[in-house]
């Protein structure tokens, strides 16, 4: 029987360069790699299934968008192998209802945000004048289980009838309705942010919610601005969300509060900057890659020796 140390699964064409840094990381940490794609998924199944292939630890890159990743998954759990992150994990967290009412819960702050039942359920949406000034104009509608690249997302939306419309595209899905951040602007900065989590090492840098670049968020700045509460939300929103890879949107408003905005991204996209002009900072990468081997390292179990 062949033992591996890691294995990671991926789906993404644009996720070779984080992956390949994965790989260079373990071997540097002289741990065995595995890695498995749609190519041979299926050898990768039989193999498990027979006891002839084993893993001690699985970073899951597929499964949330590639369902037939799962039984990898579903045989590893059996083995009581930790997984980075489960399925069902991944599912609770990308709920965007449910993390806005724990998140609330836990007293982070969020837009104003009014929550519709799925269309299938009720056609019918009843919004008292106070909840319509509230929202202001315009306002955001977004679904809260289909996620990924803005999917469904209605950014200035202005009446009761945008909302019909926008309910229509994912019909059994619940809706968000939610107050339009305006960001703190200053010294030509959009003060928008994004915080990666990873294993319990906390990254934040500038994001700009417009163009959708990334910038360094520098020590001084960090010290000029008081941005230090960034770090501090992201690690509540990992207790929250028991996700151990993630991402989050925090904007600081005019007002000096910092208000989570994209709640919990739980499909990081890691291209690099250097090969994508809207990749994430390459040193940011690097540190991802670099924490996920070092706690996987950490966590082995002794190896079983099979004759």
């Amino acid at each position: 029987m062949q033992i591996y140390d890691l294995a990671i699964a991926h789906d993404w064409e644009y996720d070779a360069d984080f992956i390949q840094l994965i790989v260079n990381a373990a071997r540097k940490g002289r741990l065995s790699c595995y890695t498995v794609d749609q190519q041979n998924l299926q050898q990768t199944l039989h193999d498990l299934q027979a006891g002839e292939l084993g893993f001690q630890f699985l970073f899951d890159r597929a499964s949330d968008t590639s369902p037939e990743f799962r039984s990898i998954q579903d045989l590893l759990k059996k083995e009581n192998i930790e997984i980075i992150d489960p399925v069902e994990k991944l599912r609770w967290a990308s709920d965007k209802a449910t993390m806005h009412l724990e998140f609330i819960a836990n007293g982070l702050q969020t837009p104003f945000t009014i929550i519709l039942d799925p269309f299938d359920e009720s056609r019918e949406v009843r919004l008292s004048v106070q909840e319509l000034h509230r929202l202001g104009r315009p306002f955001v509608v977004k679904p809260a289980n289909t996620t990924g690249g803005g999917i469904g997302v209605v950014e200035g939306a202005e009446s009761l009838q945008d909302v019909l419309e926008a309910r229509k595209e994912f019909q059994s899905d619940k809706y968000l309705l939610q107050e339009k951040i305006v960001p703190l602007q200053m010294d030509g900065k959009r003060f928008w942010f994004r915080g990666f989590f990873s294993c319990g090492l906390v990254q934040c840098c500038w994001w700009d919610d417009q163009s959708h670049l990334y910038y360094e968020l520098q020590k001084q700045e960090m010290k000029r601005y008081n941005l230090s509460p960034l770090f501090k939300i992201v690690e509540k929103i990992a207790a929250i969300s028991h996700l151990s890879f993630f991402s989050t949107e925090i904007s600081q408003s005019k007002d000096g509060q910092f208000i989570v905005i994209d709640y919990v991204n739980e499909s990081c996209d890691m291209r690099p900057k250097s090969r994508y002009a809207d990749g994430v900072l390459d040193d940011v990468v690097i540190n991802v890659a670099n924490k996920i081997v070092t706690y996987i390292k950490k966590k082995l179990r002794p190896r079983k020796f099979f004759f």
